[in-house]
């Protein structure tokens, strides 16, 4: 087994324990392998082990990748989307992770429409009010769904977050709880056209916890393709 696969298969028995814990079937937890500044050589090596989604943090190095590698998996966009790269998102990804604004709903709806189809997306929340990260506040979610839902060229199926780092993963727990609560709170107000069936959160630091608080996807990069080169 490749050095890849032999990571793969202990964040899966990770995320098998986590779910078991938690009273969950480990299938319904979807992997996104975290493949940015990830060469194609060992995407490729990776996706032969079993990786079946890949996440990307820019649209312009997906693409790169996109064309030499090819739909061998499911692409997931993870990073900011700033609206002038939403047309080619749309062509690019099959799940979009951080919609956090109507300005950028309404332009991947129309760039959606154009081409036919609805694009697949989770509205990303900024839990920590950290001004370095992108997402809605809390206050701005229901309002957003509110007017974003009914979109025809969108699909709304969740939520996402990147809660602050935090040494001890059991301090990031009340925010991923949280994140759990926020999803409750808009399926209770009852917006025509609104799905929240995932909650995308967890990162390698701390993709147990999230999935007891009730993950369905988690975005793993340096467990399985080992640390990024630093710039």
């Amino acid at each position: 087994m490749s050095e890849i696969g032999e990571r793969l298969a202990q964040v899966r028995a990770r995320i098998a324990a986590a779910a078991r814990r938690a009273g969950r079937d480990p299938a319904s937890i979807t992997l996104v392998a975290v493949s940015k500044t990830v060469p194609p050589d060992r995407i490729k090596e990776g996706v032969a082990a079993g990786i079946a989604v890949l996440g990307e943090n820019r649209v312009q190095e997906a693409r790169e990748k996109i064309e030499a590698l090819g739909r061998l998996a499911q692409w997931h966009l993870v990073g900011h989307l700033q609206t002038n790269k939403a047309k080619l998102a749309v062509q690019l990804f099959d799940l979009i992770h951080s919609l956090d604004s109507l300005k950028l709903a309404h332009e991947l709806d129309k760039h959606a429409r154009a081409l036919g189809k609805r694009v697949p997306c989770l509205v990303e929340v900024n839990q920590g009010s950290e001004l370095t990260k992108s997402g809605l506040a809390e206050a701005d979610l229901v309002p957003l769904l509110r007017e974003a839902a009914p979109l025809p060229g969108l699909e709304i199926l969740g939520l996402m977050s990147i809660p602050p780092f935090l040494e001890n993963p059991q301090d990031v727990r009340p925010h991923f709880r949280r994140l759990r609560e926020l999803r409750d709170a808009a399926v209770a107000a009852g917006i025509p056209g609104l799905r929240m069936d995932h909650l995308s959160m967890g990162m390698s630091h701390d993709f147990e916890v999230a999935i007891e608080e009730g993950a369905t996807m988690v975005r793993i990069g340096t467990a399985i393709f080992g640390p990024r080169p630093q710039p």
